[in-house]
C-alpha cells in the first residue's frame, strides 16, 4: 500500500553557520491511507515544520517528501500549489481565513480554484461546514465570527472534497471541550474512509484518537507508540 505521507531523513535548517536554527534534522516518518498519526513533543521541537514540510508549504534541507509517492522536491511552485488543492487538507493555527470572503466561500475557495465549478462548490461547501455544525453561518464574514466559529470554518475547508492528506496543527485549541471533541471524531471519521492525517496536539487526550504517537524533541523523532487508549467505534 502505497504511503500518503512519507518523510526520508527530512531536515530543515533556518540560516547557516552558528547561527543555524535546525528545525528538523533527519526525521523519517510514514503514514498510510486509514492512519491518523499524532505528532508531540514540547515547543520548539519541530512539530509544526514538519506539518509545514509535508503540506508543500516549505521546503527540507536536504532529505525527502513525498505525497501519494510525488515528490515534493521535484514540483515547481504551480506543481506545488496544485498538489495542496487537490490532496492536502491543512487546518493552520492561525487559520488564515480571507476576510472579504463569507464562510461559504472561504470553504470552497480551494475546489473553485482547482476547478470544481462554483454551484458544486458551493454545494461541497455548505456540506461541509454543516459537518462542523456551521452550516447557519455560511453568509456571514470571518469578523462577525468567533474565535470557534472561525476555527471551526478552517476546519471544514481542510476536509472539503476528497483531500487525502490531512494536517492540522493544533486544530481545537480555540474550541470548547464539546466541540473539540466532534472536530476530531470528523477526523478521525475520514482517516477510517481512507485519509491519512497528521495531527500536532499537546494534549494526550487528544492524541488518543491517533492510531500512532510519534514524539520530537530538538528536531529529532525520539520516540513512537501505539496511542495509549485507541479509537474505538
Amino acid at each position: 500500500m502505497t504511503a500518503v505521507l512519507e518523510l526520508r531523513a527530512a531536515t530543515r535548517t533556518h540560516g547557516t553557520g552558528p547561527t543555524a536554527v535546525h528545525a528538523l534534522r533527519g526525521v523519517d516518518l510514514v503514514v498510510r491511507p486509514g492512519e491518523l498519526v499524532a505528532v508531540m513533543g514540547p515547543s520548539g521541537s519541530g512539530k509544526s515544520s514538519l506539518l509545514m514540510l509535508a503540506g508543500g508549504l516549505d521546503a527540507s534541507t536536504s532529505g525527502e517528501v513525498l505525497v501519494e509517492g510525488v515528490p515534493l522536491s521535484g514540483l515547481d511552485p504551480a506543481g506545488l500549489a496544485s498538489l495542496r488543492r487537490r490532496a492536502v487538507g491543512y487546518v493552520f493555527q492561525e487559520l488564515n481565513l480571507l476576510p472579504a470572503l463569507t464562510a461559504a466561500e472561504n470553504v470552497a475557495l480551494p475546489l473553485e480554484l482547482d476547478g470544481v465549478p462554483g454551484r458544486a462548490a458551493r454545494e461541497l461547501a455548505l456540506r461541509a461546514l454543516d459537518e462542523v455544525e456551521l452550516a447557519p453561518a455560511a453568509r456571514r464574514f470571518p469578523d462577525e465570527l468567533s474565535g470557534g466559529e472561525q476555527q471551526r470554518v478552517a476546519i471544514a475547508r481542510a476536509l472539503v472534497g476528497d483531500r487525502r492528506l490531512l494536517l492540522a496543527d493544533e486544530p481545537t485549541g480555540a474550541l470548547d471541550s464539546v466541540t473539540g471533541e466532534a472536530v476530531l471524531e470528523l477526523l478521525r471519521a475520514r482517516v477510517d474512509a481512507g485519509a491519512a492525517a497528521v495531527l500536532v496536539t499537546h494534549e494526550a487526550r487528544h492524541a488518543a484518537w491517533a492510531d500512532r504517537v510519534v514524539f520530537l524533541r530538538d528536531g529529532r523523532l525520539v520516540d513512537e507508540a501505539r496511542s495509549a487508549v485507541g479509537w474505538t467505534a
